[in-house]
Parts: structure tokens; sequence; C-alpha cells
């Protein structure tokens, strides 16, 4: 459905601009339009941006009205890496972790990533799409248009084309627009014990076909790690994917330092994601490649690790997106207001870098920065309107959702916040 919609009493708008990512300093400079400005979006796609006195009168004709209340508005934010899709809750394995425990001895104990691949192959479809609404609720509340929705806790066919399909179920069925992203080599699931090599060609000959065939994904994704897969069979099943029509992302560098980011810079990926153990040669190679740096915050936070080196990545000229990393083991939260202060606060990132990081280059991180991720005429009418009258409260105060509406397209979902 289309919308049309005259945003007005705007008392700041703050926006990146372009169609690409935004690699270094320059993720800084955002364009800044003081109030009272206005908006209007036609058929759900941005026709005006400027001062409220010169908004031309036959674009507001018939659009429906929204006085913003002198706050400030930004663009939908992109969560550009989120598995979504999931089974079962990990919480036993949190206090676990907490109380010292390994993350082997978690894995021996039964939990880790095998226990929610048990429980995701147990779930149905309308299960899975339940439990996946609730957090996609609380994302729109927060100001998220836009989310990046993997698979991979199946690992077998069946199971990875029902969490497809919940995706392409929820598209239809609320309003944040997903990227579907297959990533079945997430481990090598029990039947291929010891056999990651085997596993890799399970999916090239028998699950990405299928994948495509049925048009549920639009990219491909991997651990490529120590012990998980190798640079080798990372080469293998991108390859193959990039072949069938898919985009290509990589984890990288998560867990040592492994040359996932060069490696995901010569094949040509979307994004390479966590990066905590990144080398400087990696950094490097994404900051002269078109490969975004995907840093996910709350993971380590999570996990009391260190974080990825958000501010040397940008000083050296990379493109650096941040998104939440959403799933029930390593980082059960997709809170934004989380997100933007740890990048803030212990990643030495500006609250410029860190609205263009959750914007354009979380866009371009999924491949929609031509469509999404700015406020800019021509592109989708995705906006964030706060409480307050500037984007630096975002940082500012401390874990609070400041979010007043997140306008999707021109509709309007209000917090109710007042």
């Amino acid at each position: 459905m289309s919308h049309n919609l005259y945003v007005k009493n705007i008392g700041k708008v703050a926006t990146p601009k372009g169609n690409k990512a935004i690699h270094g300093k320059a993720m800084g400079e955002l364009d800044i339009l003081m109030g009272p400005a206005a908006i209007v979006i036609r058929d759900g796609i941005i026709a005006y941006v400027g001062k409220e006195s010169e908004a031309p009168g036959d674009l507001i004709q018939d659009c429906a009205v929204y006085d913003a209340q002198g706050g400030a508005v930004v663009p939908g934010f992109v969560d550009s890496h989120t598995h979504l899709v999931f089974g079962g809750f990990r919480e036993e394995e949190f206090q676990m972790r907490l109380r010292g425990a390994s993350y082997m001895s978690i894995m021996q104990a039964g939990g880790g990533i095998a226990s929610t691949t048990k429980a995701t192959r147990e779930a149905s479809v309308e299960e899975l799409e339940a439990a996946a609404q609730v957090h996609l609720r609380a994302m729109l509340s927060m100001g998220v248009t836009t989310a990046d929705a993997k698979s991979g806790y199946g690992m077998d066919l069946e199971t990875e084309l029902r969490q497809l399909e919940v995706i392409q179920r929820l598209q239809k069925s609320q309003p944040i627009a997903l990227h579907a992203t297959f990533m079945g080599a997430h481990d090598t699931p029990p039947e291929f014990k010891g056999r990651s090599t085997d596993y890799i060609e399970y999916l090239v000959q028998t699950v990405l076909p299928e994948v495509k065939s049925r048009r549920l994904a639009e990219c491909c994704d991997i651990f490529t790690e120590e012990g998980v897969f190798d640079h080798e069979q990372t080469r293998r099943l991108l390859n193959a994917a990039r072949a069938m029509g898919f985009t290509l992302k990589m984890h990288a560098d998560e867990i040592v330092p492994f040359g996932g980011a060069e490696l995901a810079a010569e094949l040509g990926c979307l994004s390479a994601d966590h990066l905590l153990q990144i080398s400087e040669k990696g950094i490097a190679a994404l900051a002269n490649s078109n490969t975004v740096a995907t840093l996910l915050p709350c993971t380590a936070f999570s996990l009391k690790a260190a974080y990825a080196p958000a501010r040397k990545m940008i000083d050296n000229g990379c493109a650096v997106a941040v998104a939440s990393d959403l799933n029930p083991g390593s980082c059960f939260s997709a809170s934004i207001p989380l997100m933007y202060d740890l990048a803030c606060i212990y990643m030495g990132m500006t609250a410029e870098e860190t609205l263009t990081a959750l914007t354009l280059n979380g866009a371009a991180a999924i491949g929609r920065a031509d469509r999404i991720g700015s406020i800019e005429v021509g592109k989708e009418g995705d906006l964030v309107v706060l409480g307050y009258p500037c984007y630096k409260f975002l940082s500012y105060h401390i874990g609070m959702n400041i979010v007043h509406s997140t306008i999707k397209g021109g509709a309007v979902y209000t917090n109710h916040i007042d």
C-alpha cells in the first residue's frame, strides 16, 4: 500500500547522503537541516526535504499530516545483521557463562548452537513466525525499518527452507523490510561431525539450488573461523553462491585473527561481520574495497570480549556499519539504544559516525544503499522521529528509547512516549 505523508514542524533533519557506503572520517559528515523543516512522502517515496515554509503545495495535497513537534528526524535504522528466526532460548547457558563456564564446556553440556539447532528443527513455521514477530515489534519501536534476517539454525535442507519461508511470511505480515540471508554454513551439524568439507558440498549441491529455485534468499553467509570453516571451504561455498546469483557475506575474525577480512574483501562480499580480531592487513583490505565492516558491539558486551577496533578502522578509511547480531546465544538483544551507546562510549565512534553506521552504511551492507539509508528525494520514506530536538540524544540519553515514531514508506507507527 502506498502512503502520502507530510511531516512538518521538524526541529532538525540529520542524515548522511549518497547511494553507497561512506568510508573513513567522512562518516561523520552529516547533512543537517535546521527547522522548522518538512519532509513530504508520496507513494512511499521521499518527494521533498527542506524548509517547511518552502514545501510545494501540490506535493502536500492529499497527504496525511504528521506533526513532529520539534523533534529531530533521522533515517530509518538498518539492522544489517540478525539471526531473527530461531527456536528455543538459552537463558541457562547465559547464566553458566556469567559464572565462568567456557564455550566448549557449555557445548559439552548440550548447549551452544547445537541446542538452538535442535529446538529450531522441532519448531513449526507458525511457532517460528510468532517468536520472530515479538522481536520485530520491539525493533520497529526502536526505529528499525529494514533488517537482515539469516537462516542457519537448521543446517539441513528441511529446516533451512523452513526458516527462510518464515522470513518470506514475515515480509508480508509486518512493516519492517527484511533482507533474507541463507546461512546454512553456520556450523557443521551433528550428522556431518568431523566432515565439514562434505557438509559444504552438501550445501553447494543440495541446499543452495533449492533456496535459489524457490527464491527464498538473496544473500549467502558463512562463519569463517578457526575450527569452523576455513578459507578453502569459504571460497567453495561463496563462489558457488555467486555463480547462482547470490550476493555474499562473511562472519569473519571474531574469535582469532584468521584473515577473514582480507578474504571478504577479495571475494567482493557486501560485508565482513564481527571483526573483533581483525588484523592490520584486514583493516587495509577493507579500507581499499567496497566491503562494509559490520561491527556488533552488543555481542562483545554480552560476551565480555574486547570490542572491534572501530576507531582505528574508521581512521584508516573503512566503511563501518553497526548492527545487533540478535540471536539466542551470544547476543539476545536487538537494542538500538544499547548499540548506539556502546559504539560511542566504548568503541570510540562519534554520534555522527554511529548514525551513518546504523543507516546508510547498514543499507550498503545489505546492498540497498541506492534505496534506503538516507533522507533524500527519490529514496524510500523511512524515517525516525525522535522525542528530542537533536540526534545527539541517541547517545546522550543513555540506554533509553527516544523514538517517538517510526515511519516506514510513509506509514506512521507511534510509540506514545509523550
